[in-house]
């Protein structure tokens, strides 16, 4: 059975740092792209970071670019993204993505597999 445990949330003050982990188990997707997508109370889903499994090539949405990266250790079957200069508005659930589609990016519905979430919380 596939699974996506993502680690690393929790409470910060606002312009603090947090580093968050997804370990993928029961299949292999250093091939397919993975990415970070997060829920505010209230609103809708939406992207954060993608990764591509060939060259790494990454993709960011406006509101976290220049402040978030996103990275991935294949031989881990791990994706990780680290969040600096963090806001009060980018409290939200964080959920980690794996698709098994070579071109998959910013929507959420060309991902296969997801995990259960984890809270940020940032402080003002």
């Amino acid at each position: 059975q596939v699974q996506l445990v993502e680690s690393g949330g929790g409470l910060v003050q606002a312009g603090g740092s947090l580093r968050l982990s997804c370990a993928a188990s029961g299949r292999t997707f250093s091939a397919y792209p993975m990415g970070w997508f997060r829920q505010a109370p209230r609103k809708e889903r939406e992207f954060v970071a993608a990764i591509k499994a060939r060259y790494f090539d990454t993709y960011y949405a406006d509101s976290v670019k220049d402040r978030f990266s996103i990275s991935r250790d294949n031989a881990k079957n791990t994706v990780y993204l680290q969040m600096n200069s963090l806001k009060p508005e980018d409290t939200a659930a964080y959920y980690c993505a794996a698709s098994t589609r070579y071109y998959s990016t910013t929507d959420g519905r060309e991902y296969d597999y997801w995990g259960q979430g984890i809270q940020v919380t940032v402080s003002s």
